[in-house]
């Protein structure tokens, strides 16, 4: 089973999205039989890479608003936020450019799993409050996971993968895709938005009966009880 995910990584529900993602993906029995394809996705292309405005400060300048107004709108997201197990830090929050972000994670899809640099990349934003969009931080971010600091430091420098980027773009809009996250599921099906988790179970459902998938079995009891029985061991 193959699921693109289009998502940006200063989108407060893309993290909130990909964790239901997850969780349904445990509860319905199918880890280890979804294969995740992470698409970019800007949700404001334009924003200055040297910005130094915070979030509740740029929502106030957009929508017409007090910096109150603004903290009391976002209140709900973070609230939903908890409800998957995520604390945001919104007040620390400042307003990023994602390209490079989009672009080194196009550069670990080469290097192997890019799964773990974009759970990083959210976790740093939305958690920590980090500057994604600056270089010192993506480059500190990726040598943590053990990628090679030099050869990141050579993508940030250059405009490589920003043809990919871009090209995940038009597809999505091609596909309708006119906010984050989206969920396309064996290009057939499509989930907008962080919707509820058996929405996420239902359609994961679907497609592994479609495709003659079964669940895993659901092991009970102790994980750190270990023995060997005359044909096997269990850990």
């Amino acid at each position: 089973m193959k699921i693109e995910i289009w998502s940006d990584y200063v989108c407060p529900f893309c993290y909130i999205g990909k964790k239901q993602l997850e969780k349904a993906i445990q509860d319905t029995g199918f880890t280890g039989q979804v294969e995740l394809v992470y698409k970019s996705y800007q949700l404001d292309p334009n924003t200055p890479t040297d910005s130094n405005k915070y979030m509740y400060e740029a929502l106030a300048g957009k929508y017409g608003m007090s910096i109150e107004k603004a903290k009391e709108m976002t209140q709900g997201v973070a609230a939903r936020a908890k409800e998957v197990g995520l604390n945001y830090n919104l007040d620390d929050s400042m307003v990023e450019n994602t390209l490079k972000a989009h672009r080194l994670v196009k550069w670990a899809e080469q290097q192997g799993d890019a799964s773990p640099l974009v759970e990083a990349l959210l976790h740093s934003y939305f958690i920590e409050a980090k500057r994604i969009g600056q270089d010192e931080v993506l480059l500190t971010i990726v040598e943590q996971l053990g990628f090679n600091r030099e050869e990141a430091a050579k993508v940030l420098a250059s405009d490589v993968f920003a043809e990919e980027v871009e090209a995940d773009i038009q597809e999505g809009l091609q596909l309708g895709v006119r906010g984050v996250p989206f969920f396309v599921l064996n290009q057939k099906y499509g989930i907008s938005g962080a919707q509820p988790q058996e929405v996420f179970e239902d359609t994961l459902r679907q497609v592994a009966e479609e495709e003659g998938l079964q669940p895993g079995l659901k092991m009970q009891g102790s994980a750190t009880t270990s023995y060997c029985t005359d044909d096997h061991c269990e850990f």
